[in-house]
């Protein structure tokens, strides 16, 4: 058995590959649709490694074949050679994501899909693979991305796929009205585009996330019959590259920290850990913080003498900061809060008694809603909103 072969298996085993995606993704590895040169992400280390097919043809087929992401882009097609680059700006994401997305958007046959985020093409060649592919429109705002995706579904017999060179955020109107939509890129807003050209009861499928950490959740909506808003349930933590049209930079505290703000900054102490709010990139109080902290974003700085200081930068105006000096040991430790109008730890605080009143909810507790006022993140139920909505 092919290590594709087997890794198709596990993912059907532990009930991740549905029995109708099982075929298909046997049908079709995405060896098929990779580059010559790839970066494979090792996840729970972060470490990033370059294979290049021509120089050692066992250890890319190895990375293709595995379950990890592999970065196939750095900084938007600018880099050239084996050293990372500035940003990742395209991969393919790890199959057992994939797997889960595309169960969550529950396709049928007779349906018409829009994919926003091409990459190297082998989601919508799933997708076409399963339901014809004059079903599926694919959407990329980049060149180069577009003609690779092309050529790669051309060789595998798919190029009645609708690939669309465009700004995904704008949809695509001359398609739709599609049944399905689903994104391969993180948002922090999902735009109306989408809600408008889904037909009422369709279905988006969405990596979604605020400003607060880089840590996001698949938002899975149904559109409601009266075609005006969406709602539906958090179901997994992943992280994405932002669709080009909501990407930012974190922000430099540097920028933040003034003579005059460092002079009015108050010291206070705080109680709560590192591991209890902002431990890790998979740790869902990162997710429900930023729900509940809007328009602020985390940087965290390298440790130093026993402590590792946390960075929390106001994305407004107002260009309140503060520090946490979160000591290894656990013990209390030391805040630091300019307040230009918003003392954003006392917030970060707040938010996270809340979070433990309500039982710690999380995936499938959570959800979100998109209307004609905006987002709205809930628990339960829809009609309970939690947090503010955002302003930035």
């Amino acid at each position: 058995m092919s290590n594709w072969r087997e890794l198709v298996a596990g993912l059907a085993a532990d009930g991740t590959l549905t029995a109708e995606w099982l075929p298909v993704f046997e049908a079709l590895p995405r060896t098929g649709f990779l580059p010559d040169v790839i970066w494979r992400h090792h996840v729970p280390t972060g470490h990033v490694e370059a294979v290049d097919r021509a120089r050692e043809p066992e250890r890319w087929r190895a990375a293709a074949e595995s379950g990890d992401p592999l970065v196939t882009q750095w900084d938007d097609g600018e880099h050239q050679g084996l050293e990372q680059g500035r940003v990742a700006s395209s991969s393919a994401s790890a199959p057992s994501v994939v797997a889960a997305m595309l169960t969550e958007l529950d396709v049928h046959p007779g349906q018409q899909v829009l994919e926003v985020g091409t990459g190297t093409g082998w989601n919508a060649g799933l997708l076409a693979h399963r339901l014809g592919a004059g079903a599926v429109t694919t959407m990329e705002v980049d060149r180069g991305l577009v003609g690779a995706a092309r050529t790669a579904l051309e060789r595998m017999g798919l190029e009645a796929v609708t690939v669309v060179h465009g700004d995904g955020f704008r949809g695509h109107p001359p398609r739709a009205p599609y049944d399905r939509v689903i994104a391969t890129c993180g948002v922090h807003t999902i735009p109306t585009a989408w809600l408008q050209q889904c037909r009422p009861g369709g279905r988006i499928v969405v990596p979604w996330g605020t400003r607060f950490t880089r840590t996001e959740a698949t938002a899975a909506l149904t559109v409601a019959d009266d075609g005006r808003s969406a709602s539906g349930p958090f179901t997994a933590l992943v992280q994405f590259m932002s669709l080009r049209a909501q990407r930012q930079d974190l922000p430099a505290y540097t920028h933040y920290v003034t003579a005059e703000s460092r002079e009015k900054a108050e010291a206070g102490t705080t109680a709560l850990t590192l591991d209890e709010t902002l431990a890790g990139d998979w740790d869902l109080s990162r997710f429900a913080l930023g729900l509940l902290v809007p328009d602020c974003a985390v940087v965290f700085d390298a440790p130093q003498d026993g402590r590792r200081p946390v960075w929390l930068c106001s994305l407004g105006d107002d260009r309140s900061w503060a520090c946490v000096l979160f000591r290894e040991d656990d013990l209390s430790s030391t805040v630091y809060q300019y307040d230009g109008g918003r003392r954003l730890w006392d917030e970060v605080e707040t938010a996270h008694a809340w979070w433990q009143e309500q039982g710690r909810p999380g995936l499938g507790r959570l959800g979100l809603t998109v209307d004609g006022d905006g987002q709205h993140a809930w628990v339960d139920t829809p009609d309970h909103v939690v947090g503010f909505p955002s302003t930035v």
